[in-house]
């Protein structure tokens, strides 16, 4: 297996928990090389890997075939562009980029250079949203008419991460949070005729939107997309409601828990849910009343990176391509126009 020489543009969050422990796990790519502009974090948690100074340095060295831009939102783009341009191959954490336009110029210069361009989705592969994925695809709960996606967090206090606090381009809750379940609401529903939203703050604390609920219209389909950084006793995850039945699901966590604890992700009980979490499914077949929790899937954000691979070295589907980042962008503008104005948004 030729390895794939990824390099990484930051190593806080992101590149330590997020990217790197499965570039190591992986037999397909080498954690080759980093960015960091004056400390050495990386190199104490992987010796051999080579630190740069600066982005340019870093994009002149040819070995590097692979690119993880997970820089905070608003550099996305000049960073992203500056990769492709240097015929690298990119991953772009979510959110893919801050504004529409930039995410159609980087598509048309990755079509240009011939090089993959994805973005890091990883909750598509987390259990809940496969578990719902499957429930959907069996039909359980016939056609769906109602749904709502919660991913609420209790911070009385600001993050230490100042780039997500200050108000700016990229920052606040729908683009961080939001993008989540946006792109998860969009895999499964497709694209709504239009939106509506409501985002503001709730914390007195807070200089940036730390509360959405956006609505999705669809003919005969609501999705309701909600967020709050004030929720101590959480709601379910995942409801969803259809002609058929119900399904009900608390949203998980597992494998970012795990990666938090410093584990790697192998081994069969990787992001295998335990029976308390769930879901609950209360239908009907063939007359007979079904009320019963549901395995869940596995979550394995492994399967994102083993894609990747596959995408670079044998032409294989990209796993979330950029026009995929690029629709959750479209919902986000959309939303915030909708706020401003206060007023139901065709798209």
């Amino acid at each position: 297996m030729q390895q794939i020489k990824t390099a990484v543009l930051s190593y806080g969050m992101s590149g330590k928990l997020f990217h790197t422990p499965f570039l190591k796990v992986h037999p397909g790519f080498q954690f080759y090389a980093v960015w960091e502009r004056s400390k050495n974090l990386a190199q104490q948690d992987y010796p051999d890997v080579k630190t740069y100074r600066t982005l340019d340095e870093l994009l002149g060295d040819k070995d590097v075939e692979l690119v993880i831009v997970n820089t905070p939102n608003y550099t996305h783009f000049n960073y992203a562009k500056k990769a492709l341009e240097a015929g690298k191959h990119v991953i772009v954490e979510k959110p893919f980029v801050v504004k529409v336009e930039e995410g159609q110029e980087l598509i048309a210069i990755a079509k240009e250079k011939d090089v993959l361009l994805t973005v890091y989705q990883n909750r598509r592969f987390d259990s809940d949203y496969r578990t719902i994925k499957r429930i959907l695809k069996e039909e359980w709960l016939g056609e769906v008419v109602e749904a709502e996606f919660h991913f609420d967090r209790y911070k009385e206090e600001l993050s230490p991460k100042v780039h997500k606090e200050v108000p700016g381009p990229g920052t606040g809750a729908l683009y961080d949070l939001g993008s989540h379940i946006v792109d998860q609401a969009l895999q499964l529903f497709g694209m709504p005729q239009a939106v509506f939203a409501d985002i503001r703050i709730v914390r007195s604390v807070s200089q940036v939107d730390d509360y959405f609920e956006v609505l999705f219209y669809y003919p005969n389909l609501r999705v309701r997309l909600h967020s709050s950084y004030l929720v101590r006793e959480p709601l379910p995850g995942y409801i969803l409601h259809g002609t058929k039945g119900s399904f009900i699901k608390e949203k998980t966590n597992q494998q970012e828990e795990a990666l938090d604890k410093g584990l790697l992700p192998v081994g069969d009980d990787w992001g295998v849910e335990p029976q308390s979490q769930y879901g609950f499914l209360h239908t009907e077949q063939d007359g007979q009343l079904i009320q019963e929790h549901v395995v869940s899937e596995k979550g394995a954000y492994n399967d994102f990176f083993s894609a990747v691979y596959q995408a670079v070295r044998e032409g294989d589907v990209n796993p979330v391509p950029a026009e995929d980042g690029l629709a959750v962008i479209r919902i986000i503008e959309a939303a915030f126009l909708s706020n401003k104005e206060k007023r139901v948004v065709t798209l």
